[in-house]
């Protein structure tokens, strides 16, 4: 065949194969509701979390530095990174298939006859060399089965760049919780170590006064009480910050300089406050993992083409030109030119069911990935729900907690100076200081959830990781 010829040949088949049998895809509806079930102000805007830029949101700048170390640093994240270029290399394969692969060739031998079996009745030594081009087994794709699996495999790749975006947010998240748990533990360890001091200094007081006949040793001992309760809760809280300290070195991969610690103060960690959370019909379709489900979702769908495909012929064919001498040096001489076309044709007409199976099969899983898809829009709408509720209450319990402390302080510095008249018992003076200390301990709580919640916030709605260009 003319090399004119095999070039005419090889731009048919690519002009042909063009179709597929893969099921129209359309996104499904979003099994939810409409509306998010907490209303919140801006929650119709169609703006939300996701359209911020994660340096828009944590604004304390030692913050900001840890989550970028984190992000160049932290193994999940490499890990995610090179399942990206993994998967980008397994597409690119499988979109080869749609081309043929020429290839060249080139080789020479020489073989000896003996005189007992030529047909001259003389020994003959015999040369031959040759040089070819061509392709081998090119599959026709007339029904779209190398075209449907390319297809797969791209959705595949994208899948795996929206889990790469899933793990950043997540990691981002983390990190910014780390942070905010190590300040706030600071914070708890500084009350435990104030209220230990001042419950030491009374039990040297009791201790003194039980010494010199003006206390009770019952008062001596629930002194005592409170003072080795501190002790221990302040072991407790050290540990804490030393495992906090831990946690999120891990999360960012590597040492974190002193200098971008946090030294306590949760308030003065600034988080955004206002996050939007715009509309679910905008913010469910944007999320990285919902976008994940999909493209696994279209990669199944498209696996049905390839499955249907199988049911029709299969056209391959094999093609080459080139030349043929006895002697190299004629190699590309005149009348040395040669040429071969095999085209096949493979039509199924019995495979005991299995075309029928994997047709099925591949059915099957596009059902299955059209049900995790549908999992994944529900969890996304319940973390943002959740997220919303927190929001809507948490200034609320902040500030009760904050009242709370103020009253509990007052009740304390009251019910000392009854005591030091000897109007009340030292009994009334020690539940004063629990209940002062307790209230102490639990506003702290409630100033890390309402920071936390607006982390966790942001990362359900999908903000932190912008789309990249593939």
């Amino acid at each position: 065949m003319p090399a004119k010829s095999l070039i005419a040949v090889l731009m048919a088949a690519t002009t042909l194969a063009g179709c597929t049998l893969a099921p129209r895809y359309d996104r499904p509806a979003l099994p939810v509701g409409a509306a998010w079930p907490t209303p919140t102000p801006g929650a119709t805007s169609a703006v939300s979390g996701a359209d911020i830029a994660w340096r828009d949101v944590f604004l304390d700048p030692r913050l900001q530095s840890v989550i970028a170390l984190a992000l160049e640093q932290n193994r999940d994240l490499r890990v995610a990174v090179a399942n990206i270029e993994q998967a980008r290399a397994q597409y690119r394969i499988q979109r080869a298939n749609l081309l043929p692969a020429i290839n060249a060739s080139g080789g020479g031998s020489r073989s000896r006859t003996p005189a007992s079996v030529s047909q001259t009745g003389q020994a003959e030594v015999t040369d031959q060399y040759s040089v070819s081009a061509g392709f081998s087994s090119y599959e026709l794709d007339l029904f779209g089965r190398v075209r449907s699996l390319s297809d797969a495999a791209l959705q595949s790749f994208f899948s795996t760049a929206e889990t790469r975006r899933t793990v950043q947010i997540s990691l981002i998240s983390e990190v910014a919780n780390a942070y905010l748990s190590l300040a706030a533990d600071q914070d708890l360890l500084a009350i435990t170590l104030d209220t230990l001091a001042s419950r030491e200094a009374g039990l040297d007081l009791n201790r003194k006064r039980f010494e010199a006949g003006a206390a009770s040793e019952l008062d001596l001992r629930q002194v005592q009480t409170l003072a080795e309760q501190a002790r221990s809760d302040a072991a407790v809280a050290r540990a804490q910050v030393e495992q906090d300290h831990n946690a999120l070195r891990l999360l960012v991969g590597a040492e974190v300089p002193a200098d971008l610690l946090p030294n306590g103060d949760l308030q003065r960690v600034a988080v955004l406050a206002d996050i939007p959370a715009g509309l679910p019909s905008d913010v469910l379709v944007r999320r990285p993992d919902v976008l994940a489900a999909e493209r696994t979702l279209q990669a199944q769908n498209a696996n049905i083409g390839a499955a249907r495909a199988a049911f029709f012929p299969r056209i391959s064919l094999t093609g080459s030109t080139g030349a043929i001498s006895p002697e190299l040096g004629d190699l590309f001489g005149a009348g040395t030119r040669s040429w071969s076309f095999a085209p096949q044709v493979v039509l199924p007409i019995f495979a005991g069911g299995a075309n029928i199976a994997n047709l099925r099969g591949a059915e099957a899983s596009r059902d299955a990935a059209l049900a995790s898809y549908e999992k994944a829009v529900q969890t996304a709408f319940r973390e943002v729900a959740d997220a919303l509720a927190v929001q809507a209450t948490i200034s609320d319990r902040v500030a009760a907690q904050e009242r709370l402390v103020e009253a509990a302080s007052v009740t304390q510095r009251l019910t000392q100076a009854r005591y030091d008249r000897g109007v009340d018992s030292y009994l009334a003076l020690l539940d004063a200081q629990r209940t002062f200390y307790a209230a102490r301990q639990t506003l702290l709580q409630a100033q890390l959830a309402r920071t936390a919640n607006r982390v966790e916030l942001y990362r359900a709605l999908g903000g932190g990781a912008p789309a990249e260009p593939l």
